[in-house]
């Protein structure tokens, strides 16, 4: 008992509390460096939040090695529970982790920054655009790798979260009741929590 109570506080910590930088690639990095990283991430990355993920877990993970694949993992799962948007949210976390308050601050503008200037573009030149065939021969093209990159993070979200024989059906019966009957994800959510911890409970 003590030990499951152990583990479960000390995942908790180790989501929120920063702790010293690890030296990745050309050993510790700047906010500078933060703030490019994230710069880019936001900046070519089409499809929202979701398609960023696999970016980020190549360039945060494999790339510069700021964060464990565990790690990245953790601040995926608390990210998609806070509210706001989720790139966002994915950004704050992982700088706080890595370089603190100030980290979190500098990843989250960088995400947003190209985004809103991309924004002001087309509010700009939307209108002259709109009609134009090579445009809208661009977009055809772009849509289905949208979609390619928002459902590559789920199969390794799927592999990390250690979907087994035993517990398939959850995400099958939440699919099931957002898609054919029109079940607020919330609902889903805060069901899949009171299961996990009535489970935890039952087999402590």
């Amino acid at each position: 008992m003590y030990s499951a109570n152990n583990t479960h506080s000390q995942s908790n910590s180790e989501v929120t509390t920063p702790r010293p930088e690890r030296k990745g690639e050309g050993g510790k990095s700047s906010f500078f460096s933060l703030f490019i990283t994230f710069a880019k991430i936001g900046g070519f990355t089409l499809g929202g939040g979701y398609a960023m993920v696999p970016v980020m877990e190549r360039e945060i993970v494999d790339k510069k090695h700021w964060l464990e694949k565990e790690e990245f993992m953790d601040i995926l799962v608390v990210a998609q529970s806070t509210p706001g948007l989720f790139a966002i949210d994915m950004a704050s976390h992982i700088g706080y982790k890595y370089k603190g308050v100030m980290g979190g601050v500098v990843c989250a503008l960088a995400t947003a920054i190209p985004s809103i200037i991309a924004i002001l573009l087309i509010a700009m030149f939307f209108r002259t655009f709109r009609e134009n065939i090579y445009v809208e021969k661009v977009f055809m093209g772009v849509r289905p790798c949208v979609v390619a990159l928002i459902l590559a993070p789920c199969f390794s979200m799927a592999r990390k979260a250690k979907i087994n024989r035993f517990n398939w059906w959850i995400p099958v019966v939440c699919c099931v009741l957002i898609a054919a009957f029109g079940v607020s994800p919330i609902w889903c959510i805060l069901a899949a929590g009171l299961g996990g911890f009535i489970y935890g409970r039952i087999k402590k």
